[in-house]
Formats: C-alpha cells, sequence, structure tokens
C-alpha cells in the first residue's frame, strides 16, 4: 500500500528504507541518504533527493548503481530470480514471454552490450515495447563508455520516478 509524504516524512531511517529502498535496484543506501533531507514537500522533492544522491555518488558509486540491474529476461529472469519490481517491469513489455527467436537476440545483445560497457544494458522497459528495447540496444551500442553511462543512469532515473510514483501516493 503506498504511502503518503507526511507518513514517510515521519519514519525513522530503517522503515524509510523499508519503504523507499527498493526504488533504485538493489541500492537501498540511496534512500538512506536522502532520508537525512526530510522533510520532504511531495513526491517529487523526494525523486529529486534520491536523484542529487545517485550524482553525487561518484563514478565507482554509480557504476555499481548500473550494476545491480538485471539483464532484460537474462539468466535472473529465466531462473525467476528477479527482484519483484524487475520482474513486473520485465513482463510489462513483454520479456517474460519471448519466442525462442527473440530470447536468442536478446541473449546475444545482452552479451554484446556487457562485453563492450561492463555493465548491463539498462532501459526503463515500462515505457518500451520489445521492438523498441531492440531497437535502442543497436542503437546504444555505438555510444561511448561516458554517454552510455549517462544513458543508463538517466534510464534508472526514469525507472525510478516510475516506482517511487507506485511507491508513494
Amino acid at each position: 500500500m503506498p504511502h503518503t509524504i507526511a507518513e514517510l516524512n515521519a519514519l525513522d531511517r530503517d522503515a524509510f528504507v523499508a519503504a523507499v529502498g527498493h526504488v533504485f535496484e538493489q541500492s537501498p543506501w540511496i534512500a538512506a541518504a536522502a532520508w537525512e533531507r526530510r522533510p520532504f514537500a511531495e513526491r517529487a522533492a523526494l525523486l529529486r533527493a534520491m536523484l542529487d544522491v545517485v550524482s553525487r555518488a561518484g563514478p565507482e558509486r554509480q557504476l555499481a548503481l548500473i550494476r545491480a540491474h538485471p539483464d532484460l529476461a537474462g539468466r535472473l529472469a529465466l531462473a525467476g530470480a528477479l527482484t519483484a519490481d524487475s520482474a513486473r517491469e520485465q513482463a510489462s513489455a513483454g520479456l517474460s514471454s519471448l519466442t525462442p527467436a527473440e530470447l536468442e537476440r536478446f541473449t546475444a545483445l545482452n552479451g554484446a552490450y556487457t562485453a563492450r560497457f561492463g555493465f548491463p544494458f539498462v532501459i526503463c522497459v515500462r515505457q518500451q515495447t520489445k521492438t523498441s528495447i531492440l531497437a535502442a540496444f543497436e542503437r546504444r551500442l555505438a555510444n561511448d563508455h561516458e554517454a552510455e553511462v549517462a544513458a543508463a543512469l538517466g534510464e534508472i532515473g526514469a525507472i525510478a520516478r516510475l516506482r517511487l510514483a507506485d511507491a508513494v501516493a
């Protein structure tokens, strides 16, 4: 059940992290750092605080955040080991029901992307289709490392915005 911003503002750090720590994949440290900036006037202010934590985190921590994301239709998805958020999001784009040919294409692109950049391809799948995701994979493989880190962080921000909208009324 979503919390109100007033409820979140009243929570201690542990409860706050329990409520919104999932917003950034496997990275509750972002919510823990944002907690110190309470009170938040509205959900958008909380999102800005969390995104600011990410932007100030430094390159190593940002790469760790990107690497916390699973491959799209990858081995974790196939094993049923995604976080609840990631499983819902990948299913929303049809990635949980790929044909064998589509799965082969995603597997090849995941491998090529990770080999090129050293981290998984991140895209806000809730705003995409299988076709648009595959096109983005192809397009973004041409990026340089710096541009791709920026693209991944931008997509993480979009994911966080949608997850926070689900978590905070």
